[in-house]
C-alpha cells in the first residue's frame, strides 16, 4: 500500500551504500571541521554584486539559455511546524494557491513568455512523495514538464549505542520514526542514482537552478541564467551561491568563506563554541546563503562519479516522542561549492530570499505589502521602504488554521514596520497597522480590535471583547 519505495530493493541498497558511505566519515572525523585560524573572508572578485551581473544586460536569445536550465525545487519537507500535515508545498500561501501552485505559475509564464521549455523537478522524501504525486495531476495540462526523484532514506541511530533504531525496513508503526531524509546535500547522490540527471544532460540541459519550495522569492532569474551560460568554454562557472546581506534576523545563516584556496560554506553547526558570537556578527560575516544555487548538471555527474564530493557532516540530534535521544546525519547541498570549479557568489537583493517558515511569514505574503504577478510576488509599489516589516505572532498564531481564524480578513501593513502580537488576540475586517504595533492580551484576557481600526504606533494591552448584541 502506498509504499512502492520502501520495497524497491535497488533504491534499499543504494540508500544503504551511501549510508554506510556517511556514517563511516563520520565516525573518521573528530572535532570541528573547520580550523578558525584558516577562515578568511573571500576576496571581492568571488562575491559579485547583483548589478554588476545585470548591468551587462539580455542577449536577444536568451530563450536559447533558457531551453539548457531545469529548475529543481527542494520538496522534502512537511508542514509540521505550521501545523499542518502533508507536504509543506501544499499549504495555501496567497489567493488559494499553495506554494506548488506559485512555483509552476512562475515556470509556466516563463515558458509561454520565452517560447522555452523549462522542466520543473521536485525532489520528494519519503514523507512528501506520495501525497505530492497525487496532486501532479491538476498541471497535467499546464506548460511544464513536470519531473520528481527521492531523496534517500536513511536509517536514525541510537545517540548511545550508534546503532540504528529501526526493528525493520517498514516505514510505518512503531518504525515510523527509524527514517529520516538525510538534508538537501543528498540531491547529488540521489538525483544522480534516480537516472534523472543523465536523462536532463540526454535533453540538453545545462544547469539546474535549486532552491527551497518555500522561498517565495527563488524565481529564475535572467540576467544570472545569462552569466553562466557567457563564461568561456575553459572558465566555465560550475556553481553560483546566491548571498544576501546579513540582518540580525539571519545570525544563524550559513555564510561564504575562502579556506585553503576555496570558497566554502560554513554553517553555525560547524563553528567551534568559542567562536559562535563571532559567527553571528554581522561585521565580520555580512553575508549568508539563502539556498538559491546554481549547478552545472555535467559537473554534478563528474563529480558524483568520481565519489569526490565529501560534503561536511551535520550531526543533528532529537528526541524521538518515547523520549529515546537519537542522531540523524545530513548534509547540506550547498557544502558542495568547495568541489566546483570556478565557484562564486552573487549577492543578490534581499527580494530573492523569502522564506515561509511560520505563520508570522505567512501573514506578510498574505498582505498588502506583495502584489502576486504570473505567480511571483513582489513588494508593493505603494511601500515606500524597501525593508519587509519585523512580524512577531504569539503561539496562539502557530498553526495555519487558528491563525487564519484569528484574522476576518489581512490588515493593511503598507506603512507597518514592526508587529508583535501575544496572547488570545483577533482581528476585525479591515484593520490597518502602522508603525510599531504591539498587542498583548494577558493570560485569561482576550482583545478583539475591532473592524476598521487604524493602530498607528500604538501599544494595546489588556482586556477587549467585543460581542454581537
Amino acid at each position: 500500500m502506498g509504499e512502492p519505495e520502501v520495497n524497491n530493493p535497488e533504491i534499499s541498497r543504494k540508500d544503504f551504500d551511501g549510508f554506510k558511505k556517511l556514517f563511516h566519515r563520520f565516525l573518521q572525523v573528530k572535532g570541528p571541521s573547520v580550523d578558525w585560524a584558516k577562515i578568511n573572508r573571500p576576496p571581492e572578485e568571488l562575491i559579485q554584486p547583483y548589478d554588476r551581473i545585470k548591468a551587462r544586460g539580455l542577449p536577444d536569445n536568451i530563450a536559447v539559455s533558457l531551453n539548457k536550465l531545469a529548475v529543481v525545487k527542494l520538496n522534502g519537507g512537511l508542514g509540521t511546524s505550521m501545523g499542518c500535515k502533508g507536504p509543506k508545498s501544499l499549504i495555501s500561501v496567497r489567493n488559494e494557491n499553495t506554494f506548488l501552485d506559485l512555483t509552476v505559475k512562475q515556470i509556466e509564464h516563463l515558458n509561454k513568455t520565452f517560447n522555452a521549455d523549462v522542466p520543473l523537478v521536485l525532489m520528494n522524501s519519503f514523507n512528501t512523495d506520495e501525497d505530492t504525486k497525487k496532486i501532479l495531476q491538476k498541471y497535467k495540462h499546464h506548460q511544464v514538464k513536470i519531473h520528481t526523484f527521492n531523496q534517500s532514506r536513511y536509517p536514525r541511530i541510537n545517540k548511545e549505542s550508534l546503532l540504528p533504531i529501526a526493528k525493520s525496513m517498514g516505514t510505518s508503526g512503531e518504525n515510523a520514526e527509524a527514517w529520516y531524509p538525510p538534508g538537501h546535500g543528498d540531491i547529488y547522490a540521489s538525483f544522480h542514482n534516480s537516472g534523472l540527471l543523465d536523462k536532463l544532460i540526454a535533453e540538453g540541459k545545462e544547469y539546474i537552478f535549486v532552491s527551497n519550495i518555500d522561498n517565495l522569492g527563488a524565481t529564475v532569474d535572467l540576467f544570472i541564467l545569462n552569466h553562466l551560460m557567457s563564461q568561456p568554454a575553459d572558465k566555465r562557472c560550475e556553481f553560483i551561491m546566491e548571498v544576501t546581506d546579513k540582518t540580525r534576523a539571519d545570525v544563524k545563516g550559513g555564510t561564504l568563506i575562502q579556506y585553503e584556496d576555496h570558497l566554502r560554506l560554513l554553517e553555525i553547526a560547524q563553528v567551534p563554541k568559542a567562536h559562535v558570537d563571532e559567527f553571528k556578527s554581522v561585521t565580520k560575516f555580512k553575508i549568508f546563503n539563502t539556498n538559491n544555487l546554481w549547478i552545472s548538471l555535467p559537473a554534478i555527474k563528474r563529480l558524483q562519479e568520481k565519489n569526490s564530493m565529501d560534503l561536511e557532516i551535520i550531526v543533528n540530534p532529537k528526541t524521538l516522542d518515547g523520549g529515546l535521544n537519537v542522531i540523524q546525519l545530513e548534509t547540506a547541498v550547498g557544502a558542495a561549492i568547495k568541489s566546483f570549479n570556478n565557484a562564486m557568489g552573487v549577492n543578490v537583493p534581499r527580494s530573492r530570499f523569502l522564506p515561509v517558515k511560520t505563520s508570522s511569514d505567512l501573514l506578510l505574503v498574505m498582505s498588502n505589502l506583495y502584489t502576486l504577478d504570473a505567480g511571483s510576488l513582489t513588494m508593493s509599489k505603494k511601500r515606500e521602504f524597501l525593508t519587509t516589516p519585523h512580524v512577531k505572532l504569539g503561539s496562539s498564531f502557530t498553526k495555519v488554521q487558528e491563525f487564519l481564524a484569528r484574522f476576518e480578513n489581512i490588515p493593511d501593513m503598507l506603512e507597518l514596520d514592526h508587529l508583535t502580537v501575544s496572547g488570545d488576540v483577533t482581528f476585525g475586517k479591515n484593520v490597518s497597522l502602522k508603525g510599531t504595533v504591539i498587542i498583548i492580551a494577558n493570560h485569561g484576557d482576550r482583545i478583539d480590535i475591532p473592524a476598521g481600526a487604524m493602530l498607528e504606533n500604538k501599544i494595546v494591552s489588556g482586556n477587549l471583547r467585543i460581542l454581537d448584541h
